[in-house]
């Protein structure tokens, strides 16, 4: 009676690792997906964690997806081409970096074209779906776009107050990336030197920049109130970075997880603009706390940056047309683009 006990005790036992195990297996996603970041990990970027977390829930485990940061799995120029390889499946990246692959999103980055943040996702989202290009160029990098991160508007960020008049930035070591913004810096005298966000608090510290050129969120979450107590601005606003995952990947996703995906991304960009103007509001609140303080820059002294710099979109027509072979395209993407700026 005690064997048959016992036996019947091993069976049940069993029975129950085997469920165990069973569910463990279930448990184990599908796919893993990397993502690589070029920013590092903060508040900044609650929603784009929040999205992951969400497709991952909405796919009852079959996605997981794990955010590197701070470049932890490539440099800021390098996450692109990538994820475009396969070398990761995800990531979120400014068109600045990439301006030669990326020649109609690098638009978004102008300097001195946009004044908020509202006008250039609002632009944006208008072109993107009137033009074609937009998603072929992403396609013909190799991946696929998701979503836009929207940015707060830019400031010069420096130890010294005098950066609010650009006869004073004569000279000045100023943080700059992509194609355009360093020739609105040269423009008016400064000197541009790229610096990736990650680099600039360590710039600004050992004064190989005078002024770092941001968004408050950024100031924040990079600590630049530490080693830059004078922040001028606004000067201009700009789009901020895609989130995009790679074409090899995007394969492998069965069709109702890829419209998961396609779901969450339109909701997540409906959130951040809802969320960037509170965030950013807020995040000048926090640097004047801390002892930082925002000094305007007026629309005159804008006004003569304006005039000094290049005509940028323009130029951007041009260079496109030439390196595309294709001039009618970029030439009613400019002039929709001049029709939107001038309401």
């Amino acid at each position: 009676m005690h064997r048959g006990l016992r036996s019947l005790l091993s069976t049940a036992v069993a029975g129950v690792l085997g469920l165990a195990v069973a569910g463990a297996a279930v448990a184990q996603p599908k796919f893993l997906l990397r993502w690589g970041h070029y920013l590092p990990d903060s508040p900044f970027l609650q929603l784009e964690k929040d999205f992951a977390a969400k497709i991952e829930k909405r796919t009852n485990g079959q996605v997981k997806i794990d955010i590197t940061f701070a470049g932890g799995l490539g440099k800021d120029t390098e996450l692109l081409m990538l994820t475009a390889r396969g070398g990761i499946d995800m990531t979120a990246t400014a068109p600045g970096y990439n301006p030669d692959q990326l020649r109609y999103w690098r638009a978004f980055q102008t300097p001195l074209l946009f004044n908020t943040t509202k006008q250039v996702i609002e632009l944006l989202e208008k072109v993107v779906e009137e033009f074609p290009a937009y998603r072929q160029e992403m396609d013909r990098v190799g991946v696929v776009w998701l979503f836009q991160q929207p940015l707060g508007e830019y400031y010069l960020s420096g130890e010294s107050p005098a950066c609010a008049a650009i006869a004073d930035l004569r000279g000045k070591k100023a943080r700059s990336f992509g194609a355009d913004i360093p020739k609105a810096f040269t423009a008016i005298g400064a000197v541009p030197v790229t610096v990736p966000p990650v680099g600039v608090y360590e710039a600004l510290k050992t004064g190989n920049l005078d002024y770092s050129f941001i968004n408050p969120g950024n100031i924040q979450a990079l600590k630049l109130n530490e080693v830059a107590k004078n922040h001028c601005g606004p000067v201009m606003a700009i789009s901020g970075h895609n989130i995009t995952i790679g074409k090899k990947t995007w394969s492998r996703l069965p069709a109702d997880i890829q419209k998961i995906f396609l779901e969450e991304a339109r909701a997540t960009q409906r959130e951040y603009m809802n969320w960037v103007g509170n965030f950013e509001t807020q995040a000048v609140a926090n640097i004047t706390a801390q002892g930082g303080k925002v000094i305007p820059i007026s629309a005159d002294e804008l006004k003569k940056w304006r005039a000094t710099a290049p005509d940028f979109l323009s130029d951007w027509e041009k260079a496109t047309a030439a390196a595309t072979g294709d001039a009618e395209t970029p030439k009613r993407v400019a002039a929709r683009w001049r029709e939107l700026l001038a309401k």
